[in-house]
């Protein structure tokens, strides 16, 4: 198995309260210090920064919120690619930009657009060869963006119906870290039942719940650091007795036995691969 080279940082949304509860028509605001991760992952504020903002339905406006954001941290080299079709995605500025990107940054909004807009074309294979092959190559997203990120991706689902079947809809993601189901606004949101479904559906995969103005820094598609302020909740399949999702119907209350989660903050590590937990110690500083 080809060892990964690059790092992918999905972030779990922080939006402002725009006038528009749906988060297609929000302005992402990410707390500059996750944004400061993101950058010195990518090599510092003379790194090339990509902002693609195809998930959301104000691109224009969410690009000048990115361009401000990085700026506020010093940065000088941040370019808006606004991506609102497949013929986009192959034109030749969007190519070069994602070859000259030390960083490309997915905006949150709806997770399908993203995969609908750029799954399958050039600059999707160039992301994802340039993730494998590239050390110090970043792809960071928020909300939409984080989820985007995995295989088996969470399309929507309702979370007032939580641990019941069909509270979940999935869709084909960017596959760039095929071993994760990644969910955001996790903890303000209540998503704990549609992961869980999602978990229940595909027990071979690790579910990775993100809360806002929380990150996790994955290395070589596997260590995994924890930033930002809130939590990670983590959903392993892989000790389950007892699961009964593939039997039930449609609206059905489901049963899963033995599933394994583990709360993690700032600081605190995760083995993909092992499945382990390394926690900061109570005296370490905030990172």
């Amino acid at each position: 198995m080809q060892k990964i080279k690059g790092t992918l940082i999905p972030i779990g949304g922080n939006e402002d309260k725009g006038i528009e509860e749906e988060e297609m028509y929000t302005l992402e605001f990410i707390e500059e210090g996750i944004l400061y991760h993101v950058v010195k992952e990518a090599g510092g504020i003379e790194a090339n920064i990509v902002v693609i903002p195809t998930a959301s339905s104000i691109p224009i406006e969410v690009g000048e919120n990115y361009l401000t954001a990085f700026a506020t941290l010093g940065c000088k080299n941040i370019e808006i690619l606004d991506i609102r079709s497949k013929e986009d995605s192959e034109s030749e500025r969007a190519i070069a930009l994602i070859k000259n990107a030390n960083c490309v940054m997915f905006s949150g909004g709806d997770q399908s657009k993203i995969t609908d807009k750029i799954g399958g074309t050039t600059i999707h294979k160039l992301l994802v060869d340039r993730y494998k092959d590239e050390e110090g190559f970043v792809i960071a997203g928020t909300s939409a963006g984080a989820m985007a990120m995995a295989n088996d991706m969470i399309a929507g689902g309702s979370a007032t119906e939580s641990f019941i079947k069909g509270a979940v809809n999935m869709y084909n993601g960017l596959g760039l870290i095929p071993e994760l189901i990644i969910d955001t606004h996790f903890i303000r949101r209540g998503r704990f039942g549609r992961q869980s479904e999602a978990v229940a559906k595909h027990p071979e995969l690790l579910g990775f719940g993100l809360a806002e103005d929380t990150g996790m820094i994955i290395k070589n598609g596997n260590e995994c650091t924890v930033i930002g302020s809130g939590m990670v909740i983590v959903f392993d399949g892989s000790t389950l007795t007892h699961n009964n999702e593939k039997i039930l119907k449609e609206g059905t209350p489901m049963t899963m036995a033995n599933l394994t989660v583990h709360v993690l903050s700032n600081g605190d590590q995760y083995s993909i691969k092992n499945r382990t937990v390394t926690v900061l110690p109570i005296e370490a500083d905030f990172i």
